[in-house]
This record gives C-alpha cells, sequence and structure tokens, in this order.
C-alpha cells in the first residue's frame, strides 16, 4: 500500500515557510578580532590580598 500524500493549505504554508534552511554564515562574520591591550596592574596574582575572594558553602550557609 502506498501512502499518497495530499497536501492541504496549511501543509504548503508551512513547507513554503519552512521548507528550506536559512542560508549560511560565514564564520568570518560570526568572528571579530580586536587588538589586545597590555594588562594593567590590578590584573596581577596578590597571594596576600587572595583571601578576600574565598568562598565556602558552609560560611554561607551560616554552618
Amino acid at each position: 500500500m502506498s501512502k499518497e500524500s495530499t497536501p492541504d493549505a496549511a501543509a504548503a504554508a508551512r513547507h513554503a515557510r519552512y521548507g528550506r534552511l536559512p542560508e549560511r554564515i560565514r564564520f568570518e562574520d560570526m568572528t571579530e578580532e580586536i587588538e589586545a591591550g597590555p594588562s594593567d596592574a590590578k590584573d596581577a596574582y596578590d597571594p596576600e590580598g587572595s583571601w578576600k575572594y574565598y568562598s565556602c558553602l558552609a560560611l554561607d550557609l551560616g554552618l
């Protein structure tokens, strides 16, 4: 038994709208190159001040 498809108006409208894939986007259009500047001293690692950013779940929950 062969199944014959009889497209109705809704199916034809869906196929007209979604029947094909969108246009491809080139990789060059998805990326942007910018010049990286020198890093500031504020971005440097400070072992003496690293305790300020310590996070502990037990302390956060008050345990």
